[in-house]
């Protein structure tokens, strides 16, 4: 193994996925000073910087150690991205209470229910790659990524809600959405023109954040 100065790799893949990251400590800072609306913005931009590592990775000439480091740290940052930044915002909706505890449970139940859908996908992904080449068509069970799309759509919704029922259903979205990282059905993996309909999705999901 050649010596390196720093450990790890930064070829333009995973530095798109550090950046996802980042957005995602914005979302937990900006959970912690209540302000939801941001937090879930900078939840969707971790979606869109995971969007697109992916692609850009396909693009580039890596080495099989650089492959199997992007899977690794992709798995790593989804786990913050896609699990502990939606499991603070929901904690947080609640601002202390007698009900928080529903906040707690729902968060937890959140990231975990996310870190054994990684963990599962990594082994099965790892045993997929052993014997064909071919990209993934078919996810079982709902990606972690969609958390960006689940807390988006919980917000948009929230906002035609009575404001004291706000954190219980915002909980028992997210709890849905957890239930569906495990839940083992096919979840067609979109290519190409199929990206359309996400993007535009994505999309009005921003708006409604961001004008709602």
């Amino acid at each position: 193994m050649e010596e390196k100065r720093f450990v790890g790799f930064y070829n333009k893949s995973v530095i798109i996925t550090y950046m996802g990251l980042g957005f995602a400590f914005g979302s937990i800072f900006l959970s912690f000073q209540y302000n939801f609306r941001w937090a879930i913005f900078c939840i969707l931009m971790s979606g869109l910087c995971d969007m697109f590592d992916g692609p850009v990775a396909r693009m580039i000439k890596r080495t099989d150690m650089e492959k199997a480091f992007g899977i690794q740290i992709d798995s790593l940052c989804d786990l913050v991205c896609f699990g502990v930044a939606p499991a603070i915002l929901t904690i947080c909706l609640y601002e202390g209470g007698d009900t928080q505890f529903i906040g707690y449970i729902a968060g937890f139940l959140l990231t975990l229910c996310g870190l054994i859908r990684l963990a599962y996908f990594n082994v099965t992904e790892e045993e997929r790659q052993k014997t064909t080449t071919e990209r993934r068509t078919i996810y079982q069970g709902l990606p972690i990524t969609n958390s960006a799309l689940g807390v988006a759509v919980a917000f948009v919704i929230s906002r035609f809600l009575p404001e004291d029922i706000v954190p219980e259903f915002f909980s028992g979205f997210m709890l849905f959405v957890a239930f569906l990282f495990v839940f083992n059905f096919p979840v067609p993996k979109a290519h190409g023109k199929g990206l359309i309909p996400v993007i535009i999705v994505a999309l009005l999901l921003f708006a409604g954040v961001l004008l709602l």
